[in-house]
């Protein structure tokens, strides 16, 4: 009987040890939530970040400590080269506190994030249409704006790589002999505005070569 005690106490202190370090967190202050998530990146855990930012927002939803907490996880997830993560606090930041002062901003900073996260030369041709079309959609919209100029920068470089995947798909079909498919390739590259430009190729690492 008192082996059954002892082990009964064992377990029930374990088990509250371990409730204890479960961290669920809950019924905070706005503020209380705000200085939870920065000992989070402090501590450089963005999971746990990203977890209590999700309850502080639904507990405090309309909150203005949620502005800051948006900007600051977008660059914490960018700085981790977490691109699509970061892409969803600006769209989030967007829609909660977006406005005419500050929206051409959150697009700048989403097409940077597109920017940054293509990085394989040869390849994700739908996230450079992507990026393409945001760029486009940013410079309708937003036609005065102090960022227009590196945003041009991005376009360009944009449009580069697609006329380096275009190359290269180009001399695939005509390698394995798709004379229709390689046609129309090689009028893209005709009409390119770069196709009289001399062009540094991207340098990849070796081996990727065997899959480019």
């Amino acid at each position: 009987m008192k082996h059954i005690f002892i082990s009964l106490f064992i377990g029930i202190f374990f088990f509250a040890c371990s409730a204890k370090n479960t961290d669920d967190l809950y019924n905070l202050s706005s503020q209380e939530w705000y200085k939870q998530i920065i000992k989070d990146l402090q501590d450089r855990d963005l999971e746990k970040a990203d977890t209590h930012y999700a309850s502080m927002s639904s507990e405090h939803m309309a909150d203005a400590l949620l502005e800051p907490v948006l900007l600051i996880l977008a660059q914490a997830h960018m700085d981790e080269e977490e691109y699509k993560l970061a892409d969803f606090y600006l769209e989030e930041y967007a829609k909660k506190f977006g406005d005419s002062q500050n929206l051409d901003f959150i697009r700048y900073m989403q097409i940077k994030a597109k920017f940054n996260s293509f990085t394989q030369p040869y390849r994700d041709q739908a996230l450079l249409l992507q990026g393409l079309e945001q760029i486009q959609n940013f410079s309708l919209n937003y036609p005065h704006t102090q960022f227009e100029p590196l945003v041009s920068t991005m376009l360009t470089k944009f449009k580069l790589a697609v006329f380096v995947l275009d190359e290269n798909i180009a001399s695939l079909y005509d390698r394995i002999g798709r004379e229709e498919s390689y046609q129309i390739y090689a009028q893209r590259l005709e009409e390119s505005e770069f196709k009289d430009a001399k062009i540094i190729k991207p340098k990849i690492a070796w081996y990727r070569r065997i899959f480019e």
